[in-house]
């Protein structure tokens, strides 16, 4: 559903008028929930850590984990642990011990 934006405008005859304008919808990134699905992290290249992986989209993941790591931070993160793949990430928030984390090249 779109918002509409009332705005007061003048007519030539000096009437008030009311004009509508649509707003733009904002396409979000689709996400896809994974309720704690596990998952490993390299913070260091050496020691690896446990995590949670809430949901993820195609730009990052939400993960939840004890691990002492700060925004800004960078780390490996192995989404697949039967794959070996890992996807190098950067810290963009935190809240308590749950992190928004965003994939860098």
């Amino acid at each position: 559903m779109r918002q509409k934006n009332k705005k007061p405008a003048q007519s030539n005859d000096g009437k008030v008028v009311m004009t509508v304008q649509e707003r733009k919808r904002v396409q979000r990134e689709p996400r896809r929930q994974l309720n704690g699905r596990p998952a490993r992290m390299s913070v260091d290249g050496t020691s690896e850590l446990d995590c949670s992986v809430i949901d993820v989209a195609p730009g990052g993941v939400k993960i939840v984990t004890e691990a002492e790591i700060d925004v800004g931070d960078r780390f490996a993160l192995e989404l697949v642990p039967t794959h070996p793949r890992r996807q190098q990430c950067e810290v963009v928030w935190r809240r308590g011990n749950t992190f928004g984390v965003k994939f860098v090249g």
